[in-house]
């Protein structure tokens, strides 16, 4: 459920999970705990916000009514509650919130010479078979022989299933970009910053459907067999081999990291990697560690790992380290730290990608109180500085 409450504060909360949370909120004491959730996970200053944390509960409490006929629930509707979630969340009202256990005040002002950071968006390089390229960004629409884009997307066309040879392309997505593919068999998939994904323009009729992700981070919602001719998918990746039926999953592997993380949202999958093989059931995450060859299968938030897609960067205690190459990642910027031990800082609580880097950067030293920053051009410096107790 926190899951569930986290989606409704970043605003992503989905229709069926809105009835259920309403389900859920029908015991007291579940209301209680979301009380709670509010008051303790995230940290606020209750001496400071009492009085409006107090009154926008209530106010939540009060729209979250449960409208029923004998049969169906009627789903409330979503703006009323975020209208009221926005009030209780401290930063929520600028679309995300960042959290520590330290309530120390910063004193030291940020240094900004000059701040040339923009949001990403969505763009890619299609490199064609022939080895040409064609690049692809929101707003242009392109058509080539296979394929069509409207700037967010490239869709490919399934006529020429029969074909006995294969034709590959590649999307490279750069940092500060992401991008959306549907390929040839009807199967979706969203490519994060700094990704490249290599894939046939068109499947042959009774072989394995096989893509590559060659480095990066995918989202994968695969047609099933029973909607095609084609037989199994299989994703390749550096160190590992997923076969698939029909599912949807997540891969992370970029290569400047020597873990690859392969989480399972639906469906089922097997990770095969140098004779060790491993079936992940919904929720479940392996953990491949390519410097000493281990496979791990752990349980994991499924929405933590894959909000990405969804225009929302989830962290659940998470370091700062890691937090920071997502983002330089996702706004193209190159982070350095000052002071190698606030690199290990945690955090919990999510952001929406839409959001410009001086927003997130600010509140990171407002909550936390031992973090100022300094931005030049693209350049991040992290530091750690003195506080008042």
């Amino acid at each position: 459920m926190k899951t569930i409450i986290t989606k409704l504060f970043t605003e992503t909360i989905t229709d069926k999970e809105l009835i259920k949370l309403q389900e859920w909120l029908k015991d007291s004491k579940n209301q209680e705990t979301l009380e709670g959730y509010v008051r303790n996970y995230h940290d606020l200053n209750i001496s400071t916000l009492k009085n409006d944390i107090d009154g926008a509960y209530k106010k939540v409490m009060q729209s979250i009514e449960y409208k029923q006929k004998p049969t169906k629930v009627i789903p409330l509707n979503k703006r009323i509650i975020f209208k009221y979630a926005a009030a209780i969340l401290i930063f929520v009202s600028v679309g995300y919130f960042f959290l520590s256990d330290n309530n120390t005040v910063d004193t030291n002002t940020p240094i900004i010479v000059n701040n040339n950071f923009k949001v990403g968006t969505d763009k890619a390089t299609l490199t064609l078979g022939d080895g040409s390229l064609v690049e692809l960004e929101k707003g242009n629409t392109v058509a080539t022989q296979n394929a069509n884009s409207n700037g967010e997307q490239i869709v490919y066309t399934s006529d020429t299933k029969t074909k006995s040879k294969i034709d590959y392309n590649y999307l490279t997505i750069p940092r500060g970009g992401q991008f959306h593919v549907i390929l040839s068999d009807g199967t979706e998939v969203w490519l994060n910053s700094e990704t490249q994904l290599k894939y046939p323009v068109a499947f042959i009729e009774g072989q394995a459907r096989l893509v590559e992700l060659v480095y990066g981070e995918a989202y994968f919602d695969v047609s099933p067999i029973t909607n095609n001719d084609f037989s199994v998918f299989k994703v390749l990746n550096k160190g590992q081999e997923i076969n698939v039926l029909g599912t949807e999953f997540n891969i992370k592997a970029y290569k400047d990291e020597n873990i690859i993380y392969s989480t399972l949202i639906e469906g089922e999958v097997m990770i095969n990697s140098k004779g060790r093989k491993e079936t992940l059931k919904p929720g479940q995450q392996s953990v491949l560690n390519l410097s000493n060859n281990t496979l791990a299968v752990v349980a994991v938030d499924v929405y933590s790992q894959t909000s990405w897609k969804d225009g929302v960067f989830s962290f659940e205690n998470m370091r700062l380290k890691d937090i920071m190459i997502t983002l330089s990642r996702w706004y193209d910027i190159d982070v350095f730290f000052a002071d190698s031990e606030i690199e290990l800082l945690r955090f919990n609580g999510g952001l929406k990608k839409e959001q410009d880097i001086e927003s997130l950067l600010s509140l990171i030293s407002s909550s936390l109180g031992t973090i100022s920053y300094e931005i030049n051009n693209k350049t991040v410096v992290l530091k750690k500085v003195k506080t008042n107790k």
